[in-house]
């Protein structure tokens, strides 16, 4: 009977593009619908609502994709210069690169002489590869991927904005801020159970993370903008 290595998909994969996704999206969500809560707190028009949430929208998703290639670009120019320092010491002190992986495999409870003879064994077959994943912990997997994450956040920071900014466009005025709420929770909680179920995490943990953050937020935002009281119309 024929075996075959079944390929196992490990949710440490997709931490890069997850994580600046559900980020984009949560603030998305968030940030416009606080913004127009706030400006609903303190404008009795719709315009001015509907503008200030346009705006919000346009300014955060560019800041948010701005943000995270900058960001994300810092961690790629750390691990460039991590692995070009270790290529150089490769080269200058082999023997002690060598020891230095051996002891690396002995600490996680290889035999010494069996930790030497994977040491050389993997030395020989990508000494870079070996030491940059065991030493430095930089794998394919979680290697950093400025651009990736720039788009991944930038585009659910539309995907999530452009929801409270609908609802805007539509709910009546004299009850935006209650709606506003109502229905940015029920964005949040879907958001948070599919950022658990995407990252194999415990759904009610999460919710109750997302939503009580974005129930503090959008208060404090409802708070500001009656204590201001400034027309915007």
């Amino acid at each position: 009977m024929k075996n075959s290595a079944k390929k196992e998909d490990h949710y440490l994969s997709r931490s890069g593009w997850l994580r600046a996704s559900i980020l984009g999206a949560n603030d998305g969500i968030l940030s416009t619908a606080s913004l127009i809560i706030g400006v609903a707190a303190a404008s009795t028009s719709r315009e001015s609502i509907v503008l200030a949430g346009v705006a919000g929208l346009v300014a955060g998703a560019l800041s948010m994709a701005a943000g995270e290639y900058v960001s994300v670009s810092s961690q790629t120019d750390i691990e460039t210069s991590d692995l070009a320092r270790e290529q150089q010491e490769l080269v200058d002190m082999p023997d002690e690169e060598l020891e230095e992986l051996a002891m690396i495999y002995r600490q996680r409870g290889l035999s010494p002489d069996l930790a030497m003879k994977v040491a050389k064994e993997l030395t020989e077959y990508d000494a870079l590869g070996a030491h940059a994943r065991d030493e430095l912990g930089i794998n394919s997997m979680t290697r950093a991927r400025p651009l990736q994450a720039a788009l991944a956040s930038g585009a659910s920071f539309i995907l999530g904005g452009v929801l409270p900014v609908i609802a805007a466009m539509l709910l009546p005025v004299s009850y935006m801020i209650v709606w506003q709420y109502v229905l940015t929770t029920l964005f949040l909680i879907i958001l948070g159970a599919y950022a658990a179920r995407a990252g194999g995490s415990s759904v009610k943990k999460a919710i109750l993370r997302i939503t009580f953050w974005g129930t503090v937020a959008m208060g404090v935002t409802a708070y500001i903008g009656h204590l201001f009281g400034v027309s915007l119309g």
